[in-house]
């Protein structure tokens, strides 16, 4: 007796991931994302001048650069009391300072109603002077005592 039948061939399974809806899904999102991104709201109302960062420690008295809410500049150099000041006396003085006492902590305080392209030109005009570093002022959070 013959057997007569197929001798069955098995398959091998092939380890291979199928990209293509992969591809599909990543091409939706980007036309969502592409659509989307024109509408986003771009800016946010916030106020800056409250922080629950510590404070800095210095060793030296820090120059103080203050802009009120007009837009008027100030400077307290070392304990000396605070006058006003135009751009241009600003940075004779605040270079002379600095050169003499390269380590000395610049500050700039705003005024929370200031516009911020304010404080941005008090950072130019430190930068002319030839302050390498300054730091930005800000209140304390005040935690309200619940009774």
């Amino acid at each position: 007796m013959q057997v007569t039948g197929r001798i069955r061939k098995k398959r091998k399974l092939k380890a291979e991931i199928n990209v293509v809806p992969y591809i599909d899904v990543m091409l939706v999102l980007l036309i969502i994302f592409m659509v989307t991104a024109p509408l986003l709201n771009l800016g946010v109302d916030i106020q800056l001048p409250q922080s629950a960062a510590k404070a800095v420690q210095a060793d030296k008295e820090p120059i103080v650069v203050s802009v009120d809410k007009d837009g008027a500049y100030f400077l307290t150099l070392g304990g000396t009391p605070r006058e006003g000041i135009d751009a241009d006396g600003l940075i004779k003085k605040i270079s002379a300072f600095v050169r003499q006492n390269p380590q000395v902590p610049v500050l700039i305080g705003g005024d929370d109603r200031v516009d911020y392209g304010k404080i941005y030109q008090v950072m130019v005009l430190l930068q002319q002077a030839g302050v390498p570093k300054v730091g930005l002022m800000s209140q304390p959070v005040v935690q309200e005592t619940k009774h």
